[in-house]
């Protein structure tokens, strides 16, 4: 889905008050800039040509003090309303981004690095700050202040505004060829900003493990490459600021030159104007040159932040574009979304289901599998066979190539994504914990407003009231991110929690018992039968156990779905199946 208009063009029309309010202070600048100039030459012409008295200049002094502090506090008026349209906008941008992370389909959720996405929400918003605050005043002031003073030059002197009106298209022309270099080499330094911000998180994040596989070194020179790449492209971008600024001066400085030397000869040579003509003149070039090089000063920090207000458009239609994509992978033609499913387990179709992560990777195929409401399903096969794709696909977590997965007779594809996950528990063998209370990460699993009591009765059913009777803050002990400071039986129970608080039609487990004591299993095992009661369970299965009470297994060899049916059928017709439990059974001996 392409956006109808750009992001900059989105935020201008939001902000058409303040954007009117600009050209109103600029008009009254220019107005003030040229009081200011009329006033000044006025008084040093009666001081300096006519002798005048002290005192009878007085008055005119102080009508150009109060013209000056008028100007002063117009310009600070424009640079107030600037930083109000920067701040606006930025709130506005980066609740944008948020909003589309956080709607965004589960799928594109989970693609990309978590430090380029922050990166982009932070730092390139925060960049956007100069497009509103310093080009829109400038751009604003160049556009009506420049014309004001032209047409008083002209009237005054036609000669200078015949040089003014030649020299002056050499500044914004300059501003153009650099500004788009500029706007290039900004996005390239986002892009290194993003990778840099990425490969950080990330190396911080595996830091554990990076320290037990020795990688830790090569990793610190990852971020000194990433790092470097970073300080590259920000020193591309002074290096063109410095240029800008030299080359700008200098068409500044040689205009003036040129119009002071004009207005000399006319002055002094042919005695063809008067001084009070010559100076007002005098004081309103550098004015109207200052205008333009601010104006190219603040177009270069315009187009820096453009490139980065660019990378954060991009992002926004990546997100949009994958969300629509995936949305129209599976009942193409149809456009009516399910808002609110019944809370009651599902019937469960798998109408040829076709999968592949990348091309020429390992695919997933299946055939018709029917799964009843309230059932226990078991997805059993070897390492690699595409269990755990399956689960991601029954689950709603990847979109099919072909085939149709069905929930009480209607496309999956159909289903409000919102709606569908309220219905959903998906309990892995790693479940992530927040940095906050054991409440905190529990209340997690509730939609709407709950009590302290219902968090407390879905953790006793998941076998953490043994837990938090020995914590001296009992459910209001924090807990680090990532779950530092529980073991894997409280972070599995803690998962199991959140699901009896939610009561999902459907729940979806990656065997969460495995690596677990014996202990710790059979009060997940308890807590699970339990939390079953009410919903359709699909899981992963590794435990012999746990596959000898399905009511259907579905059988994954090299990613095809083999054949489904209860264990001692495929006992019977599946050598495989019966070699894999074989050697599951030996296993478990073996533990024994």
């Amino acid at each position: 889905m392409k956006r109808k208009s750009s992001l900059i063009s989105q935020q201008m029309s939001s902000q058409r008050k303040n954007t009117a309010l600009l050209a109103v202070i600029s008009l009254a600048l220019g107005a003030a800039i040229l009081s200011q100039a009329g006033l000044l030459a006025e008084a040093v012409q009666r001081v300096f040509v006519e002798r005048a008295t002290f005192s009878s200049v007085i008055a005119l002094l102080g009508l150009l003090l109060i013209v000056m502090v008028v100007r002063t506090l117009l310009s600070y008026g424009n640079g107030k309303v600037g930083l109000r349209m920067a701040a606006t906008a930025k709130t506005n941008m980066r609740a944008a981004v948020l909003q589309d992370l956080t709607q965004a389909s589960m799928p594109s959720t989970l693609r990309g690095q978590t430090g380029g996405k922050v990166s982009i929400a932070l730092d390139a918003v925060d960049e956007a700050d100069s497009y509103f605050s310093q080009y829109m005043p400038r751009m604003m002031e160049a556009a009506i202040i420049p014309i004001l003073i032209l047409i008083v030059t002209f009237t005054e002197h036609a000669n200078t505004g015949f040089i003014m009106l030649f020299t002056a298209p050499f500044i914004p022309l300059f501003m153009i060829l650099v500004g788009l270099k500029t706007k290039n080499k900004s996005e390239e330094k986002y892009a290194q900003l993003a990778e840099f911000s990425g490969t950080f998180l990330d190396s911080l994040q595996g830091l554990v493990t990076l320290k037990i596989f020795g990688r830790a070194h090569r990793q610190q020179q990852e971020i000194e490459r990433s790092s470097l790449g970073y300080r590259d492209a920000t020193m591309g971008i002074l290096k063109i600021v410095f240029t800008n600024t030299f080359m700008l001066e200098s068409i500044v400085m040689l205009s003036i030159g040129i119009v002071a030397l004009e207005l000399a000869i006319q002055l002094l040579v042919f005695k063809s104007m008067t001084f009070h003509t010559a100076f007002l003149v005098l004081l309103l070039v550098p004015e109207f040159y200052s205008l333009l090089k601010n104006t190219g000063t603040a177009f270069h920090s315009g187009r820096t932040s453009m490139g980065a207000i660019h990378k954060v458009e991009q992002m926004l239609e990546e997100t949009a574009g994958k969300s629509e994509d995936l949305n129209s992978t599976e009942g193409a033609g149809t456009s009516d979304k399910i808002v609110e499913i019944d809370n009651m387990p599902p019937i469960m179709e798998l109408d040829h289901l076709r999968f592949q992560y990348a091309r020429d990777s390992f695919e997933l195929k299946t055939g018709e599998i029917t799964m009843g409401p309230g059932e226990h399903i078991a997805i059993v096969g070897k390492s690699g066979s595409g269990k755990t794709t399956l689960l991601h696909l029954i689950a709603g977590l990847l979109k099919p190539a072909s085939g149709t997965v069905r929930v009480n007779g209607s496309p999956l594809s159909q289903f409000d994504e919102n709606a569908w996950f309220k219905h959903v528990s998906y309990i892995t063998q790693h479940p992530y914990i927040f940095a906050g209370t054991l409440a905190e990460n529990i209340a997690i699993g509730a939609g709407g407003n709950i009590t302290s009591a219902e968090i407390e009765r879905a953790a006793e059913e998941a076998g953490l009231a043994a837990l938090t009777a020995q914590l001296e803050h009992g459910l209001g002990t924090f807990v680090g991110e990532g779950g530092r400071g529980l073991s894997g039986g409280e972070r599995q129970r803690l998962a199991l929690a959140r699901a009896f608080l939610k009561r999902p039609a459907i729940i979806l487990f990656d065997e969460p018992t495995v690596g677990l004591d014996l202990h710790t299993e059979r009060v997940l095992q308890r807590s699970i039968a339990k939390l079953a009661k009410t919903a359709t369970m699909i899981t992963v299965a590794h435990r012999l156990y746990t596959i000898q009470q399905a009511d259907k297994i579905l059988f994954m060899d090299n990613g095809v779905l083999v054949d489904a049916g209860r264990h001692d059928e495929l006992l019977e017709r599946l050598p495989q199946y019966a070699e894999m439990i074989d050697i599951e059974r030996k296993r478990g001996e073996h533990h024994e």
